[in-house]
């Protein structure tokens, strides 16, 4: 199963052992029970400290837990962790033997002091690049609380269990079988929502902060750059984010980054992270801004940033680096069929309708994309776009067209999202030419219209905007409020690029860094 270069990467990191560990596989009669017991013991033969056992009690087969040697397990892998979740398998691995995990002291205190007895199940599709942060987090979880239990569910090897639940995007998790969250989830976001009491300590935490000179919001490529430009001029600098990296941990290959050949998003916000983390920044994330007062409004002459949680943070200067989000279609049927049925990311969901008829919705580069990719997996792919032509590249259009099972529907207006009450069940499109309507019967429907600033907290704001919202900037990157500047794809600034967006965050830090030596704050 595991071919040659792996193991030896695998027998690596299997030296790095505290203690000795146990593979206990629970396994029926099928293939995919076969393919578990080759897995766990080829893992088993590269180590003296682990073991592998066939005679595991899980009731969900056939699936493997890792447990130290004598224990019982707590981490369970219902199916092959391969893939994107092949490091699920090595940290957990490392972790379980009593391997530190890289996460701050306090972090980890917060974890041991749950005090949790409960069972995560945690559907996943190998194509996700979503699914590991989420799978990860649970198992450092259950590894640090004795009656806890955490499970990876490949949802191509429980089928059954996947229709049953209706489960049609992924990670999606369960508490004791009651669903807890779906969609991308950080560690932090995870303990956050299982510690009751961390909101009133984070926002007590979050007013002791002394002011800052730059203070950064947003987490993107723009804001990490931004604060590393700051944070090297040797001055006090914050990040404030919802979640570090922004939408570039939805991007999958990233073919046009200069001395970077290949990488993909999830990577290139984990290698940005590590790199702002080289300097003194205090990254403050899971916050979101509510309110943006400019230096010429305040008595004492800072930028003051109110936070959802009521917390108060103080600045010299502020670069607002938001980004975007995807577009929505705004129809009706949209929301109430959010993750049964209708999805924003192809990696991620696309496997869970392999044999069916789905849509993509968008001639862009990001919709013709999709479709080929969908197009490998599910049954059939119809592409509708609001203009008479695809706007994407031709090269993508010449390889879409291409594909036996595609369709392309040009001139078409989404009008509404069709469902039986519990999933998707088809669309309806209005053709401009003719103002006919039709119906395509469907069973997922992905969005790829484009993206929208995250700039609504601006909108009480003194900050300008343009009409579609983005923050109006000059060419030094500032804002038309006093120590305040705007970087990234939230701003005016054309073509909406990951490396445009990391000079803009540049610029931007070096404008704020002038403006705090010409005021003499």
């Amino acid at each position: 199963m595991l071919d040659q270069n792996i193991k030896a990467q695998l027998k690596t990191y299997l030296e790095r052992l505290d203690s000795p560990i146990e593979l206990v596989a629970s396994l029926d009669e099928s293939d995919k029970a076969i393919k578990i017991k080759e897995l766990v013991t080829e893992v088993a033969a590269l180590s003296d400290k682990v073991i592998a056992r066939l005679d595991g009690q899980n009731k969900r087969r056939p699936s493997f837990g890792i447990a130290k040697a004598g224990e019982e397990p707590r981490v369970y892998f219902a199916g092959l962790p391969m893939g994107h979740e092949f490091t699920s398998l090595i940290l957990a691995l490392l972790q379980v033997s009593g391997y530190p995990p890289k996460v701050s002291d306090e972090l980890l205190a917060q974890i041991k002091g749950l005090n949790l007895k409960a069972n995560f199940d945690v559907f996943v599709s190998l194509t996700c690049h979503n699914c590991p942060d989420v799978v990860q987090a649970l198992n450092l979880i259950a590894v640090n609380n004795p009656n806890t239990t955490a499970t990876m569910i490949d949802g191509s090897f429980f089928q059954d269990e996947v229709e049953q639940r209706k489960i049609m995007a992924v990670p999606m998790v369960f508490q004791d079988n009651e669903h807890i969250g779906q969609g991308r989830m950080t560690l932090e976001e995870i303990v956050a929502k299982l510690d009751t009491n961390s909101a009133e300590k984070e926002t007590e935490k979050l007013n002791a902060k002394e002011v800052f000179d730059v203070l950064v919001v947003g987490g993107g490529p723009a804001g990490g750059t931004a604060a590393i430009y700051a944070a090297r001029k040797g001055i006090n600098t914050g990040i404030v984010a919802e979640r570090f990296g922004g939408q570039v941990m939805d991007t999958m290959d990233i073919e046009n980054f200069t001395t970077v050949q290949r990488t993909v998003g999830p990577q290139f916000t984990s290698d940005m992270e590590a790199h702002v983390r080289e300097y003194n920044v205090d990254i403050m994330n899971l916050q979101r801004v509510k309110t943006l007062t400019g230096a010429d409004k305040t008595a004492n002459g800072l930028v003051s940033l109110e936070l959802e949680n009521g917390a108060v943070l103080e600045s010299k200067t502020v670069i607002i680096s938001t980004g975007a989000r995807w577009r929505e279609l705004n129809v009706p049927g949209e929301v109430e069929y959010r993750t049964r049925g209708v999805a924003y990311c192809p990696h991620c969901d696309g496997p869970l309708f392999k044999g069916k008829h789905v849509a993509v919705i968008g001639g862009g580069n990001s919709g013709v994309e999709a479709a080929i990719d969908l197009a490998g997996i599910v049954e059939h792919v119809t592409l509708i776009e609001f203009s008479d032509k695809l706007l994407a590249d031709q090269v993508l259009q010449d390889k879409l067209h291409s594909l036996p099972n595609s369709t392309v529907i040009k001139s078409a207006l989404t009008t509404e999202v069709l469902g039986d009450g519990s999933q998707v069940t088809g669309l309806k499109y209005k053709d401009r030419t003719t103002d006919e309507e039709h119906v395509v019967n469907l069973a997922g429907i992905f969005v790829q219209i484009g993206l929208l600033p995250n700039t609504d907290f601006l909108k009480a704001s003194d900050v300008a905007l343009s009409p579609r919202g983005e923050v109006v900037i000059d060419s030094r990157n500032e804002t038309n409020v006093k120590g305040v500047f705007a970087a990234g794809d939230c701003t005016t600034v054309p073509y909406k690029q990951i490396i445009i967006a990391t000079g803009e965050g540049a610029k931007a830090s070096l404008s704020a860094f002038d403006y705090i030596i010409r005021s003499g704050q």
